[in-house]
């Protein structure tokens, strides 16, 4: 027994900061989303004004990276460039999905990823 409870004693533990709702504990995402290459520059900013507020809404906004117009890995719906954006978030497990099923649904976002920073 006392040698479980050294074991425990050793171990690093991760907290991650608590919810400003007082539910679950937050945690760190990045989110990186391709806007339309072919959209206006105030339609590309009020995209990602659109999807700050969104996550500003259900958690905490970190930095915020324009990467601009990059070349696509591969072709989609027949673009070859388009407009990244790479933003760093905390928040609750549950929102993710949200997250996703808005992001799937903005015309402007074409691809996006969610990653568990703290998973790592």
């Amino acid at each position: 027994m006392v040698r479980f409870l050294e074991k425990q004693s050793l171990r690093r533990v991760r907290t991650a900061p608590s919810s400003p709702q007082g539910g679950e504990k937050m945690t760190n995402y990045e989110l990186m989303f391709i806007i339309d290459p072919i959209l206006e520059e105030d339609k590309k900013n009020a995209a990602i004004d659109r999807v700050k507020q969104l996550i500003s809404d259900n958690g905490e906004l970190g930095e915020t990276d324009v990467w601009g117009m990059r070349k696509l890995a591969y072709e989609i719906d027949k673009k070859t460039d388009g407009f990244y954006v790479v933003q760093q978030f905390q928040a609750e497990g549950d929102f993710i999905k949200e997250l996703d099923r808005r992001l799937k649904i903005f015309d402007s976002v074409i691809r996006h990823m969610v990653i568990n920073k703290d998973a790592r």
